[in-house]
């Protein structure tokens, strides 16, 4: 099943793909790598999911959160090639946790993220190296960044 169609299946609604917020670009593509930027949880209505891990967020809602920045990463995506179907496979992952000192979770967050990978281009193709880590503060007190590289077609 394509990446597109899976989206569909699945009821995932994207936010809208969000504009730079410093001097940076959302995208770049080079030969068949397409490299993200660091994306922050867009809701659909457009506006921004906040909050610290383990001070006024738990773990399901920094996962709900880096859930959410998948989605964000995906309508970048689609905006920018114009289908889900282009990307064969995700790479790298980084994920950054807006969290207190002592929360040692980080991975089961950035999990929200991986997991829906996973879930639109399958296991094999969806799932790439990763890095979580944890912060003392991200944008905007977004709870989670994240940021990765495609390969694409």
């Amino acid at each position: 099943m394509s990446a597109d169609a899976k989206v569909q299946e699945l009821g995932l609604e994207l936010p809208p793909a969000p504009a730079p917020m410093g001097v940076y670009k959302p995208i770049v593509i080079t030969g068949n790598l397409a490299y993200l930027s660091g994306h922050g949880p867009v809701k659909t209505d457009g506006s921004l999911m906040v909050g610290r891990v383990g001070d006024d967020l738990d773990l399901d809602a920094g996962y709900q959160s880096a859930r959410q920045v998948g989605l964000t990463m995906l309508a970048t995506l689609r905006e920018n090639l114009g289908s889900l179907d282009r990307v064969k496979r995700v790479i790298k992952v980084l994920g950054m946790v807006n969290c207190t000192a002592d929360f040692p979770d980080h991975p089961k967050v950035i999990n929200g993220c991986s997991e829906l990978f996973a879930q639109v281009w399958g296991d094999e193709n969806g799932i790439g190296a990763r890095s979580a880590v944890g912060m003392g503060s991200l944008p905007g007190n977004i709870p989670s960044e994240i940021e990765a590289i495609l390969e694409i077609e």
